[in-house]
């Protein structure tokens, strides 16, 4: 920017400690500029991409998305941000992030790493996608956490008078309907009271995705994928003869399909 200061993007999704980092950031880097606060994997994907900070303080353990897959897919969104992940990782994953010359802040937070990654963060500048990549090649996928409740196997949800029990592993595709989500599988719709940023929690990540902010796809359920020339993408299913937009934002989490 040209005054000089670095915009921030900060995404946590437990209250308290996002307060905390917040707090300690503005005593750490005064001039840093705080531009979006997130809770979620989504939100943070999202806000990265539209306001392209020049670093990004990523919570690892986050609903939906998970901190490394938001750094894989703004790596391409916001090739300048500097990525700093904030982890309770244990020695293994630690030594995977020094290895791959990321920036991360091991829970609870001590000032003194906060100040030293600030530091090496305005010496080294914009953002690194090699080193990005390199960790998530050492790290492998991120499971659950260990005290995140089992995954859904049933959900309950209305067609008309009718109330339906749905095995999960046959929905299709869940989409945003304002402050409630349609479920979708081969034999239709039904509606479920659970806005789909709780539902998204709820769910198995490494079986649901998100293609959009207010769609999430069962893998099984795609049959392919066609990007066009921008980045966005159309999901084609093996039960249903719609197809699904997918956001330039969320694309990169599919380049392996």
């Amino acid at each position: 920017m040209n005054d000089g200061a670095w915009t921030c993007v900060v995404a946590e999704d437990a209250a308290l400690l996002r307060r905390s980092l917040l707090d300690q950031l503005r005593r750490a880097w005064p001039e840093l500029r705080i531009v979006a606060e997130c809770d979620d994997g989504a939100s943070a994907l999202e806000e990265i991409a539209a306001l392209q900070p020049q670093v990004a303080f990523l919570d690892i353990r986050m609903p939906g998305l998970n901190g490394l897959e938001v750094a894989a897919a703004a790596a391409e969104a916001s090739h300048g941000t500097r990525i700093v992940f904030v982890t309770a990782y244990d020695q293994y994953a630690i030594d995977a992030f020094e290895r791959g010359a990321v920036d991360y802040l091991l829970k609870p937070i001590s000032p003194g790493r906060l100040a030293a990654t600030v530091e090496r963060l305005k010496a080294r500048g914009g953002g690194d996608a090699a080193a990005v990549a390199a960790l998530l090649e050492r790290l492998g996928p991120l499971g659950r956490r260990e005290d995140a409740p089992p995954p859904l196997t049933w959900i309950t949800a209305s067609a008309g008078r009718e109330t339906r029990l749905i095995l999960v592993e046959d929905v299709a595709y869940f989409r945003a309907d304002n402050k409630y989500t349609t479920v979708v599988t081969a034999e239709g719709e039904a509606l479920l009271r659970t806005p789909i940023k709780e539902l998204v929690e709820m769910l198995d990540p490494a079986m649901f995705k998100q293609i959009h902010r207010s769609t999430i796809v069962n893998l099984k359920a795609i049959a392919g994928i066609v990007r066009d020339d921008s980045g966005r993408g159309t999901v084609r299913l093996r039960t249903r003869p719609e197809t699904l937009a997918g956001s330039q934002t969320f694309m990169p989490l599919f380049r392996h399909m």
